[in-house]
């Protein structure tokens, strides 16, 4: 019976951030600085940042904890989580383009080149977005086995992304390190499992 409400109240989870985004940018509407802080769009890119942060680590921890869990259905969920993932990346990253660069690719391409912090984010994004174009079944049967293997460029995607956070921060690393630690016990989990097999 729980099993029935597993996936709908996953769902339910992930959509969480959008809807305290919908809420704060509410808040923005009714006063300046209530919803997203003094600089409403340096809150809007860290929170989306650090939303887009927190899913991509909870995809990547979906295959080690359904292992240990013995829970199935959450692998069956591990597209939907990491599609979520990527939509927050993206939005972040779209906030920088539209405020930051002003849709300006030499500006853009420019910050690429010269900030190491949005080289590693960029590049994360980029990989993301690859996974999400080929996270279908049709895509799966496609690329055959070639598909699990294109799929493992996660394990490169995450640390990118650390790095990208570990850069722009100036200090207060806490958190930082939370994240490092807990994509550390993912992957050394995935790595037990691998050479136990």
């Amino acid at each position: 019976m729980l099993r029935q409400f597993a996936k709908p109240a996953l769902a339910t989870a992930l959509l969480l951030p959008w809807v305290w985004l919908v809420y704060a940018i509410y808040l923005e509407t009714q006063q300046t600085g209530s919803g997203l802080g003094a600089d409403p769009v340096e809150g809007l890119l860290h929170y989306l940042g650090e939303s887009g942060m927190i899913v991509l680590l909870s995809a990547f921890s979906v295959t080690p904890l359904s292992r240990r869990l013995r829970w199935p259905w959450l692998v069956r969920s591990r597209r939907m989580v990491g599609l979520f993932a990527f939509a927050l990346v993206a939005a972040h990253a779209a906030v920088f383009a539209v405020f930051y660069a002003q849709l300006k690719w030499q500006i853009l391409l420019q910050e690429v080149i010269e900030r190491p912090y949005i080289t590693m984010g960029m590049a994360s994004l980029l990989i993301l977005s690859v996974l999400a174009l080929t996270s279908t079944r049709n895509w799966q049967t496609r690329l055959g086995s070639t598909w699990k293997r294109l799929h493992r460029w996660v394990y490169l995607a995450v640390p990118l992304a650390l790095l990208h956070l570990v850069w722009l921060r100036k200090d207060g690393y806490e958190d930082v390190v939370v994240y490092t630690l807990w994509a550390a016990v993912m992957g050394a989990e995935r790595l037990y499992a691998w050479r136990a097999q």
